[in-house]
């Protein structure tokens, strides 16, 4: 009997296999990609909150579990499988600074600049959307890179003009991490792919090949009074002197 198009895929006991263990073996698998679970979200009768517990968790369903999070992270698909096998609900998190770093960028930006890379015909890796942190609007582009992307873009970007803090434009290396798809993040979204994963771009870019057009698009979505040069101060007026009686 032939699978239906989009159904769930089945495991030998007939239950259906969370897709959430799927990626995350294939990620592990195809790509030797380091991953680690994180927390979901869980709903009742209330909202939906973190499986963490905190009341007011900033990250609800996207952070890790564990402080030794990032000493457990692994590329073995069998120890990722009876991971999701015990907690299919857990998010997917992929350590950045070991196998890529990223370029994090807002949507509209990485819009623009995605379709002038294409134009280009420059090499591209993969490309995630997810949701914007706490204190951020919209959604944010992730373009995977080389490590060690980190310690160049403050330079290049300076190369470019382009000072500390100028641009919404920021690199996460070592230490941190990504959700991957099709992770949810919040009550309403989840983490999806702008350009999957693939066989014509398992090998990454360099920073520097992307930092050019990401620069250019994120100057040109930046808020005017970001970009506008620091006047100078005005010397002060001057008081005249009270006529003398």
């Amino acid at each position: 009997m032939e699978e239906t198009p989009g159904a769930p895929q089945q495991g030998s006991d007939g239950k259906p296999i969370s897709p959430l263990l799927i990626e995350a073996v294939r990620y592990a698998e195809d790509r030797h990609w380091e991953v680690v679970p994180g927390t979901h979200l869980i709903e009742d009768d209330g909202p939906a909150r973190c499986s963490c517990g905190a009341p007011n968790c900033p990250l609800p369903g996207a952070h890790p579990i564990t402080q030794d999070w990032h000493r457990r992270a692994t590329s073995g698909p069998g120890v990722v499988r009876r991971w999701w096998t015990e907690n299919p609900n857990a998010s997917i998190l992929l350590p950045t600074g070991r196998s890529f770093d990223v370029l994090d960028v807002p949507e509209v930006a990485g819009c623009l600049a995605l379709a002038r890379m294409e134009r280009l015909q420059l090499q591209l890796g993969p490309v995630a959307s997810v949701p914007a942190s706490p204190g951020q609007r919209g959604r944010r582009l992730l373009f995977l890179v080389l490590p060690g992307a980190q310690a160049k873009v403050p330079e290049a970007l300076r190369k470019l003009g382009w000072a500390s803090g100028r641009l919404d434009l920021t690199c996460h290396g070592d230490g941190g991490w990504i959700v991957a798809p099709p992770s949810r993040i919040g009550a309403y979204t989840f983490a999806q792919w702008a350009r999957q994963p693939s066989a014509m771009n398992r090998w990454l870019p360099d920073a520097d090949e992307l930092i050019n057009p990401l620069a250019y698009a994120c100057g040109r979505d930046a808020p005017a009074a970001r970009l506008a040069p620091p006047q100078p101060k005005a010397p002060p007026a001057a008081v005249a002197a009270p006529p003398r009686r």
